[in-house]
């Protein structure tokens, strides 16, 4: 079960990597402007926007990566939570999409983790 919910936790931090090099370096490429549906315009017009939300994408992953190479439940759960957090949040205020893309796979990640016995060694 924990190879299981680790193999979950790298999928979404792999997912915030990809999300962090879509939105740094093709927002305004035609392969961000098709994704995102945008003209050329708009998507000139936000990307410092967009650069600045990848960054915040990597951070996540980096969180994510950090927890499964400390081999570190709590920081797996509390990255996993704030991944749930921000997608629900995109997927009410921006596009109902970013709640099957980044929130759900999140959730179920997180659900994994959180159901896996707890490390037996102790932290400090």
């Amino acid at each position: 079960m924990k190879l299981f919910a680790n193999i979950l936790v790298t999928a979404v931090a792999l997912l915030h990597v990809g999300i962090l090099v879509l939105e740094m370096f093709y927002w305004d490429h035609p392969v961000g402007r098709e994704i995102f549906a945008m003209t050329p315009e708009v998507s000139a017009s936000s990307a410092t926007l967009a650069a600045n939300q990848g960054l915040y994408n990597g951070f996540l992953a980096a969180g994510l990566f950090w927890g499964l190479f400390a081999n570190r439940k709590d920081i797996k759960i509390f990255f996993l939570l704030c991944i749930v957090t921000a997608g629900i949040f995109g997927g009410l205020t921006a596009k109902t999409s970013i709640l099957l893309t980044q929130a759900l796979p999140a959730l179920i990640a997180l659900i994994f983790v959180i159901a896996t016995r707890p490390d037996r060694r102790l932290h400090y």
